[in-house]
């Protein structure tokens, strides 16, 4: 899975679970400022974003996430882990 294919799965995500417009939603958003999540809403994503790529996410890696690009460096770390 390449960095392309993370970026539509968190967008997909973004849309199925939160409604929001997948036009709204490019690499340098602000998951809090910019598309208006919360904790709650982080933690809802992630528990999504286990299921569809088959691997415990640890919660110390999203602490320091911030923007969606984020997100998709945090699941390419670890899908390409060894």
């Amino acid at each position: 899975m390449d960095k392309r294919q993370i970026f539509e799965q968190v967008q997909s995500a973004l849309v199925q679970l939160f409604e929001l417009s997948a036009e709204d939603i490019k690499p340098e958003s602000k998951l809090f400022e910019e598309l208006d999540l919360d904790s709650i809403d982080a933690v809802d994503l992630v528990v999504h974003l286990q299921k569809k790529i088959g691997k415990k996410v640890d919660p110390e890696t999203f602490k320091s996430v911030r923007t969606v690009q984020d997100i998709v460096e945090a699941i390419n770390n670890l899908v390409n882990a060894k």
